[in-house]
Order: C-alpha cells, then sequence, then structure tokens
C-alpha cells in the first residue's frame, strides 16, 4: 500500500465519484480506477459496489475509510512537525557546559536565543571538560562548552572567547601583599586547593606552569575540589591558594574575601565542541550564532 493509493481512495470514498476524485486529484479517471483495483486485488477485498451509475462504499470500504483518514491526519501531523522543526517553532537542544562557562559565560547566550526561538526546549548539563567532551564524542549532546585545551579527533574546536585565569589567596596569605610574585616563589612557598583532575581550570593553570618550568608534580596540592565555589570557601578558610577564572572571583575579590595574587598566568580559550561527522541540527546552529555574538 502506498501513501497515493490511500489518498485516491480516501478522495473516491468522500465523493464516491470517480470522475470527481480524478479531477480534485489532477489525475485521469483510469489512473483512479486503477490505483483502486490494485488495492483490492492486493489484499482481495472489495471496497467499491456499483450501484447504477455510480459506486458506493461496501462495509469494508467504510471500516477502511476510517483507518485511511486517520493514517492521512498522522502523515499532515508528521509534516507540520517537520516545518515546525525546520523554522525553529518546536524542538530540543541538549548542551553540554563545563562549569565556568556554564555559570558566567553562557546564561545571557541562552536567555537571547530563548526569547528569539521560544518553542525550542534547551536542555543544559554541567560537568567539567572531561565529561563536556565525552557527551559531544557519544552523542549526548549536540554541543559542547569548555575552557582550555582538549585532544579528541572525533571532535570540532571552535575558539569563541578568551578568560584570564588569575591566582587568589586568603587576606592573611604571605602572597597577599600585592608584591609581584615569582614562580618559583608561586610554587615553592604555597599549598594549593585545585579543581578536580578532567577540569580545564585545573589542566590550564598546570599548562601554564609547566611554560614557567613548574611542573605539575613539583606543586604541593593538599585537596582537589568539585566545584569552583568549594575551591573559593576553602581558599579563604585557609593559607592555600587557588587558580581560578577572573570572572568566578571578582565577588570574592570586590567583597576582600580573597586577594588576588601579583602574578599573571595565561590566559585560557572558550571553546565550542561538535562532533565532526554528526549533522548539526537547525537549533544546534542557531545557538552556535549566538554564541559568537558580541565576540571579538
Amino acid at each position: 500500500m502506498t501513501f497515493e493509493q490511500i489518498i485516491i481512495f480516501t478522495e473516491v470514498a468522500e465523493r464516491e465519484h470517480l470522475t470527481r476524485a480524478a479531477e480534485a486529484l489532477h489525475l485521469t479517471p483510469s489512473a483512479v480506477s486503477s490505483a483502486i483495483r490494485k488495492l483490492e486485488d492486493f489484499y482481495s477485498v472489495k471496497l467499491f459496489d456499483r450501484v447504477g451509475r455510480g459506486i458506493v462504499l461496501t462495509m469494508e470500504g467504510r471500516q477502511f475509510l476510517e483507518e485511511a483518514r486517520a493514517t492521512l491526519a498522522r502523515i499532515r501531523a508528521a509534516e507540520r512537525v517537520l516545518g515546525e522543526l525546520g523554522g525553529l517553532e518546536r524542538g530540543a537542544l541538549s548542551v553540554y557546559a563545563s562549569q565556568t562557562i556554564a555559570s558566567y559565560f553562557l546564561p545571557p547566550v541562552l536567555m537571547r536565543f530563548h526569547a528569539r526561538y521560544p518553542g525550542i526546549e534547551l536542555e543544559l548539563s554541567i560537568g567539567n571538560t572531561a565529561t563536556v567532551a565525552d557527551a559531544v564524542a557519544n552523542g549526548e549532546a549536540e554541543l559542547g562548552y569548555i575552557e582550555g585545551t582538549l585532544d579528541n579527533p572525533l571532535l570540532r574546536k571552535r575558539h569563541i572567547t578568551d578568560d584570564a585565569l588569575v591566582v587568589v589567596v586568603g587576606p592573611e596569605h604571605p602572597l597577599a601583599d600585592g608584591r609581584v610574585v615569582t614562580p618559583g616563589e608561586l610554587a615553592g612557598q604555597t599549598s594549593w586547593v585545585l579543581r578536580e583532575d578532567g577540569s580545564g581550570t585545573r589542566s590550564e593553570f598546570e599548562y601554564g606552569m609547566a611554560a614557567f618550568g613548574i611542573p605539575a608534580e613539583a606543586l604541593t596540592v593538599v585537596m582537589s575540589l568539585p566545584s569552583n565555589e568549594a575551591v573559593l570557601s576553602a581558599v579563604r578558610a585557609s593559607h592555600a591558594a587557588t587558580a581560578i577564572s577572573g570572572s568566578v572571583a571578582a565577588p570574592w575579590l570586590a567583597s576582600g574575601g580573597l586577594k588576588r595574587v601579583n602574578f599573571d598566568l595565561p590566559s585560557r580559550a572558550f571553546q565550542l565542541l561538535s562532533h565532526k561527522e554528526r549533522h548539526l541540527s537547525k537549533a544546534a546552529e542557531a545557538l552556535v550564532t549566538f554564541s559568537f555574538e558580541g565576540q571579538p
């Protein structure tokens, strides 16, 4: 049974007239008659009776008409769904982001996107850089947002903007006095509270220190914590230091709860991830556009 046969049968059944149905369908009466006959022959069922010069539905034809109408309604509903998806009137989009981006960069981007496409359901999941990359690689998310470097041949990386990493300590820490600090002093005179392994913040800090000749194993890491807020709270209550996004640290620095150490780390990149071999939906493509708006 073909979609065309269902349409032809329904048109003939509703008019109970071959010629009028053919005119409505822009087909010849013989083509319409042939389609009905093939349907009847294939399923060994009589759908119409000839009564006088006209045709009428058989009992089987009336029963089939209900199913045919329901089938056409579902097909038209499916066509509407495709049209709405193509026009971004409805749909869903799954996004993963690392903590810093999810907390500071991404919310205004998502709100602008929602204002433009309110029918798109956005699902945001938060993890560290490794978690985000895995989600995009295995298809759980269409897009991922990370900070820092990543080496995954399955993923396409696009640079969005840069973020400054800063070293912060509690107000009573010896390095809180504003004097210029050397890499050797930073490594030798303080202990560290850092984000967990797999975090972009931690990997970028360790990469930056390695560029100064300080390998990760030379740092005294007394604690690893899974969130920016936990790291900052631990540093404020101790004599340890941490490296963190300047955006994350800004409120703590403004309130005096933490002090910035006079030491410059290399900035890190905020990056947008997508799978090299997977098709991006129109909703995902639109969010990519919004992500780059206003960026240098």
